[in-house]
């Protein structure tokens, strides 16, 4: 504890008497100054103990020691120590009654009693607690490492939290809360993941001061990690703000998690090898070894259907960008997938391929809802980054998913190719994610809208197109009518209103003029769509 002005009343060498603000004497003093100006007020930072003769002052004008008093007091002036004897042989009335109307501690200091031997006394104390303090801090330290090599990132903050007298709490990559000690601050770090969230924005390190809506305690959020990134965040509360002894403690416990992040990284790098090889045994149609390679980090992930991703950045260049700024979407999406799969207790493989990124997750488990989850907020945020990209000039560098169906490990590869043909729709759709499912509940027409197909269709009917502008006949018209009716000429006369034999003459010259037979029904399949095709333009 710093000095107070109680522990200087009851020093015996002093011999100080306590003369007004006997119920102020708990505060802590800061120094020890001296200073016989009429007014030391300018000199003064707050939480000093006074020292004067009145050299200068008419200690016995009731009005001038208001004045005095009141001054003292609105700089933070602690106490007031007055040495009799010199230049007042007592304390003056006047001076007595100011400092009990302000409340501000009036000490009597006798004549044997030197104002150095005061300030000694007050360097002394604050020299002796700050001695404390960092023993206090060393002995902090020492736990804290013990807990980190026996009790991982729990025993840090298990240990940290009774240090500071308060909780603490680790968050994620993706603002989530992964551990916090005592169990019941759980609840109360979770309130503050926008906080969290806003500081992983900072460039590391960074902290923060802030607090729950009920401003129920004071908390400091840290982050962790070296990278340009936050890897984690800390938070600590506390009641009140945090002395030297708690200031080394949550020190240290930065430290030490920080050291824990990097080494949680480089096994997180090993791992992401590992799946990497388990990957490509999969899609080498070897489920044997990819689960005897997988072992026990990702053999649970085999033992139950899963799905497979892949996502890519719409744009390379962007993505590239992007990464360089700090906000590649598919390291975003990485975080976000294996946050998820880490707070459920599942396996998740997560591979980067270059400018793609590769996920294995359990079918209806917290990584793929969280995929989910990720691609609907990007999808519902993508109009006003569209005008913004546009007025800008600039390329795209959203994400685009392909999801498969549930599948098994020997199914991997074709789980794959399935993912892919999703992740092709999803790009055509101008969609976030698209899974395989919805490729056959929905529509093969939509497709028919690339630029390839296009191109086939125009290139397949443009000598009717030529024929018809000659006014030589409606070729183009009768081929339609005749393909919607599935052959029907009856029908399909009637509905151009020519003749049934017209009609006939028609298709005749059609074969003629592209040099296939309708009786072909891939020829038929072939007209219908660029027919389709076409009118969608």
């Amino acid at each position: 504890m710093p000095p107070t002005l109680a522990s200087l009343v009851h020093h015996s060498a002093l011999k100080l008497t306590v003369r007004a603000g006997e119920d102020r004497l708990d505060v802590p003093v800061r120094w020890a100054h001296v200073s016989e100006l009429a007014d030391p007020v300018p000199y003064m930072e707050g939480g000093e103990l006074l020292l004067i003769t009145a050299l200068k002052l008419d200690a016995e004008d009731p009005e001038a020691m208001r004045r005095y008093v009141k001054r003292l007091v609105g700089a933070g002036v602690v106490g007031l120590g007055f040495a009799v004897g010199v230049n007042y042989e007592e304390i003056p009335e006047a001076l007595v009654d100011a400092a009990e109307s302000e409340g501000l501690p009036l000490l009597e200091v006798p004549r044997r009693t030197p104002f150095l031997a005061i300030s000694k006394a007050v360097s002394a104390a604050i020299a002796a607690d700050q001695y404390r303090a960092v023993t206090a801090g060393f002995a902090a330290q020492r736990e804290l490492t013990k807990q980190a090599l026996t009790g991982g990132p729990e025993g840090v903050l298990s240990a940290l939290a009774s240090q500071v007298d308060g909780w603490a709490a680790l968050y994620d990559a993706s603002g989530a809360v992964v551990a916090a000690a005592p169990e019941w601050a759980g609840r109360r770090a979770g309130r503050l993941t926008a906080d969290v969230e806003r500081l992983r924005e900072r460039p590391a390190p960074a902290s923060a001061v802030v607090g729950p809506p009920d401003n129920e305690d004071r908390v400091e959020l840290h982050s962790l990690g070296t990278g340009r990134r936050p890897r984690a965040a800390l938070a600590v509360g506390t009641a009140a703000a945090l002395g030297t002894a708690e200031r080394y403690a949550v020190h240290s416990a930065i430290a030490l998690l920080t050291l824990t992040t990097e080494r949680s990284r480089s096994l997180h790098a090993a791992e992401q090898r590992i799946g990497a090889a388990v990957l490509r045994m999969l899609l080498a149609g070897e489920p044997d070894h990819a689960r005897a390679v997988a072992g026990h980090l990702y053999g649970g992930l085999l033992d139950a259907p899963f799905r497979v991703i892949v996502a890519e950045s719409v744009s390379a260049s962007a993505a590239r960008a992007a990464a360089d700024a700090g906000g590649d979407p598919l390291a975003g999406l990485a975080e976000i997938v294996e946050s998820a799969a880490a707070r459920a207790g599942e396996a998740v493989l997560v591979v980067p391929e270059g400018e793609r990124l590769v996920v294995l997750a359990a079918d209806g488990g917290a990584a793929v809802a969280a995929c989910g989850e990720y691609a609907a907020a990007v999808e519902a945020a993508r109009g006003g980054a569209e005008a913004a990209r546009d007025a800008a000039g600039g390329d795209e560098d959203e994400l685009v998913v392909g999801l498969s169906a549930p599948v098994g490990p020997i199914a991997a590869a074709a789980a794959y190719k399935q993912a892919e043909q999703a992740l092709s729709v999803a790009r055509r759709r101008g969609r976030v994610c698209v899974g395989h499912e919805q490729l056959a509940a929905g529509s093969v027409l939509p497709l028919l809208a690339d630029d390839a197909v296009k191109a086939f269709a125009d290139g397949l009917l443009r000598p009717l197109y030529e024929h018809d502008a000659t006014g030589r006949g409606d070729l183009v018209a009768s081929l339609r009518a005749w393909l919607s009716r599935h052959g029907q000429w009856d029908a399909a006369a009637a509905d151009l209103g020519v003749h049934r034999h017209t009609l006939r003459y028609r298709m005749r010259r059609v074969e003629e003029i592209l040099g296939r037979s309708l009786d072909d029904p891939d020829v038929r399949m072939e007209l219908w769509l660029a027919l389709k095709a076409t009118s969608a333009e």
